[in-house]
């Protein structure tokens, strides 16, 4: 894995089987549509480290205050769109990898990430099967 990664606010979702959901609901839209189905994120700055982020780097989502799951970084693509501002889509793998939770305050764009927080799967124990609120909670009573 790469040692450079973006941090973004999931803004408007309230858990990751929103943002899953909403994944699927896009990719199937797009497919429907005619569209070669590809999950991507569009954003105002383009990032300048991509080398550094391509390969192996991935987008972590913070849900709830929380770093809650990451998605891995295919592609930077900038563009420009239709008013003239230049933007970039962040083109990730649809599948959505649970990470131990990880309290994080607001802020606003993207972030560079060095200091990631764990898949759960290498984490041992049954902790990715818990009930995201479950391990919510925990995470915030400091037990996790």
């Amino acid at each position: 894995m790469a040692d450079l990664h973006l941090i973004k606010l999931c803004v408007g979702a309230d858990s990751i089987d929103d943002l899953t959901g909403w994944i699927a609901q896009r990719l199937a839209a797009q497919k429907k549509a005619g569209i070669k189905p590809e999950q991507f994120h569009t954003t105002r700055m383009v990032p300048k480290r991509v080398d550094e982020l391509i390969p192996g780097g991935s987008l972590y989502w913070v849900i709830k205050g929380q770093v809650a799951c990451r998605q891995h970084l295919l592609e930077i693509r900038p563009f420009t769109d239709a008013d003239g501002i230049g933007r970039c889509h962040l083109v990730l793998e649809p599948k959505v990898h649970l990470v131990m939770p990880r309290p994080c305050r607001p802020f606003q764009g993207w972030r560079y990430l060095t200091d990631v927080p764990a898949d759960l799967g290498k984490a041992g124990g049954d902790i990715g099967a818990m009930p995201e609120d479950l391990r919510r909670e925990l995470r915030e009573l400091g037990l996790l």
